[in-house]
C-alpha cells in the first residue's frame, strides 16, 4: 500500500517549473497528482508517476535535487465530512501527518499522506475499514 513520490526542489523563478515538465515529457512521463509547496527562494514539487524510479533518474542526471519518498494514498468520499471522517481516525490514534494533498476522482478523493509512520497508518486504516489504494491503482501507468 505504499506508493512512491517524487519530490523536487525548483528554484523560485518563471519557467522553472516548466523546464522541469519539459525534461518529463521528453521521456513520456506523465503526472498522476501533484503539489506544490513554496517559500521565498524555492518550491517543493510533489509528484506521482507511473514510473517513478526512471522519473528519479531522469531528474538526477539532469541536475535536479530529488528525493523518492514512501506516501500512503487512501480513498475518502467525495462529500461533506468524508475528509474529516478519516482524519478524526488517524488523529485519534495518535499519527502526526506531514503533509498531504488530494484530489478528486468521480464520486470519491484519493487523499496522498506523508505521516511520522507510514505502516503504522496503513495499519490503522485497514482496521477501520478505510479503502487504500495501491501503487499500481494511483500511477498513470505511462
Amino acid at each position: 500500500m505504499i506508493v512512491k513520490q517524487l519530490s523536487v526542489f525548483l528554484e523560485n523563478k518563471a519557467n522553472s517549473l516548466n523546464k522541469m515538465l519539459e525534461v518529463l515529457t521528453a521521456q513520456g512521463i506523465n503526472m498522476s497528482a501533484f503539489c506544490i509547496a513554496d517559500a521565498a527562494d524555492y518550491g517543493i514539487v510533489r509528484f506521482i508517476v507511473g514510473r517513478p524510479e526512471l522519473a528519479y533518474n531522469i531528474l538526477k542526471d539532469n541536475g535536479y535535487t530529488v528525493r523518492l519518498t514512501d506516501v500512503v494514498c487512501m480513498v475518502v468520499p467525495h462529500e461533506s465530512g468524508g475528509l474529516h471522517k478519516a482524519l478524526k481516525i488517524i488523529s485519534s490514534n495518535g499519527i502526526n501527518i506531514d503533509y498531504m494533498y488530494a484530489f478528486a476522482d468521480g464520486g470519491s478523493a484519493k487523499v496522498v499522506i506523508r505521516s511520522d509512520s507510514n505502516e503504522r497508518l496503513i495499519d490503522i486504516l485497514q482496521a477501520n475499514k478505510m479503502e487504500l489504494v495501491a501503487s499500481n491503482q494511483v500511477y498513470n501507468v505511462d
